[in-house]
């Protein structure tokens, strides 16, 4: 059983230093971040660990082996040395899949093939089982060739770790909860912070800024692909959820404040707060932006996701609201606020430059994250 991991971590370009101290503070090793990934040496603690609390990972993979392919036979080879029997039990499933970016080997469905005859080899020469049954519980394989360099490895988590549980509905294009875990993030919001939504939509900026304030784990209400594997030591991941619900602060100073022109967003921020287990800390209400006023607070965080003018609503439309939210968002007094956007000209728009600009993309829209804290 291995006591030492190499763990990796997909993210959303652009949320790579926030994942990487994320994984810093939750005690990780060793830890390095590439584009849309973070990595990180641990132990089968520190990967439940992480599926359970990172907020901006997009899941928990264990890294089985890296090495060098340029044709399909050094695939297979390197694959067949990897040790898949210190992960895959007898009668486990491991189908794999992946992709390949710039690499000779460019066929997916060939690379996919070629893993699973090598994995394959492998255990039945270990199990001594010429047919291998795969009816019990599932091993996802996942491998990325990129510049002929290949990665190997097994996926933690199943499910997205954005699909945290509580969003049962939302609305058109709603923003990925693991970027509003990072723009929570990135404005500074923890506990002592109020922040407030001009715009709210499904609540997402709100229950995920409530969730970082009040210290909950994102991924304490669901389960992962791993809880069923043999490897798995007893007891890792009961444990693991016992130390974050003994660290949930519901003493925090923290409220949210919700606004909406949509009664609809408005009963769905308040349906997914109550999933989330934060309403008493909502307070939502129906309300135009062009009226909007910020609620009193000491220390202020407003977080806003207008709409692009690229699905929901015309470049026009979308446009006229920069403009009114330039009217309306002021900082100062402790307050402190960001817009979301992927148009080009959006400060000229919005009538004001931004003190500090972060490039993230929204799902595959490539935005700018607008700060203003002066």
């Amino acid at each position: 059983m291995p006591e030492n991991l190499k763990i990796s971590c997909p993210c959303l370009f652009g949320l790579e230093s926030v994942l990487s101290g994320e994984a810093k503070r939750m005690g990780a090793q060793n830890v390095t971040a590439e584009d849309g990934r973070v990595m990180f040496d641990g132990t089968f603690e520190d990967a439940a660990r992480a599926n359970l609390r990172l907020r901006t990972a997009e899941r928990v993979q264990i890294v089985v082996a890296s090495f060098e392919a340029r044709t399909y036979e050094e695939l297979f080879q390197g694959t067949y040395a990897a040790p898949w029997e210190r992960f895959i039990s007898r009668g486990e499933a491991f189908p794999v899949k992946g992709r390949t970016v710039k690499s000779q080997l460019f066929s997916m469905s060939d690379c996919q093939s070629i893993i699973k005859k090598a994995i394959a080899k492998r255990l039945g020469e270990k199990y001594h089982e010429e047919w291998l049954d795969e009816s019990g519980a599932t091993v996802q394989v996942q491998f990325m060739l990129l510049k002929d360099r290949v990665l190997l490895m097994l996926d933690t988590s199943g499910d997205g770790l954005h699909k945290r549980g509580y969003r049962k509905n939302a609305l058109e294009a709603p923003i990925k909860e693991t970027i509003a875990a990072g723009i929570a993030d990135l404005m500074f919001v923890k506990s002592g912070t109020d922040v407030c939504d001009p715009m709210c939509g499904s609540g997402t900026l709100l229950i995920e800024s409530a969730l970082k304030a009040l210290h909950i784990a994102p991924g304490i209400g669901r389960h992962f692909a791993a809880e069923k594997w043999a490897c798995w030591p007893e007891r890792t991941w009961s444990e693991q959820r016992e130390i974050c619900l003994s660290e949930v602060d519901r003493s925090a100073g923290f409220h949210a404040y919700g606004y909406d022109i949509d009664p609809e967003a408005v009963r769905l921020t308040l349906e997914n707060a109550k999933n989330a287990g934060v309403i008493d800390r909502f307070t939502v209400e129906q309300r135009d932006v062009r009226e909007f006023k910020a609620p009193e607070s000491e220390k202020l965080v407003i977080l806003c996701n207008p709409p692009y003018g690229e699905r929901m609503l015309d470049v026009q439309e979308a446009e006229e609201l920069y403009r009114e939210l330039g009217k309306v968002l002021k900082t100062g007094e402790g307050r402190s606020f960001c817009v979301i956007s992927p148009h080009e000209q959006f400060e000229k728009i919005f009538g004001r430059a931004a003190d500090k600009r972060r490039k993230l993309y929204n799902g595959m829209i490539k935005c700018q994250l607008y700060m203003y804290y002066k």
